[in-house]
């Protein structure tokens, strides 16, 4: 199964939302055993929403609390292997 697909049913899972047809929990979460990218991906997006999510409770105009979640972010974009940061792009194929 491509990767992009996968992708696509991690962030229906993390929203709560149904998956995409054709895609089981099974599947899914066979896809994430043995492909290491779409873990890393999950993963990320797990720290995203869970950072998204703790800001939201801040107050509006809190300045520093966005300038801490800012910095994280781009610490982790910054990170081998992050999207954005060079790392070859396989096309939503899984690799091996």
């Amino acid at each position: 199964m491509h990767c992009s697909r996968i992708r696509t049913a991690l962030s229906a899972r993390l929203d709560g939302e149904e998956l995409p047809p054709g895609v089981t929990p099974g599947r899914l979460d066979d896809h994430l055993a043995g492909c290491r990218d779409c873990r890393r991906w999950d993963a990320r997006a797990r720290a995203l929403t869970a950072g998204l999510d703790r800001a939201a409770g801040y107050p509006e105009g809190d300045q520093a609390a966005a300038d801490a979640l800012l910095a994280r972010l781009r610490s982790a974009a910054a990170r081998p292997g992050a999207t954005g940061s060079g790392a070859p792009d396989t096309g939503g194929k899984r690799a091996g």
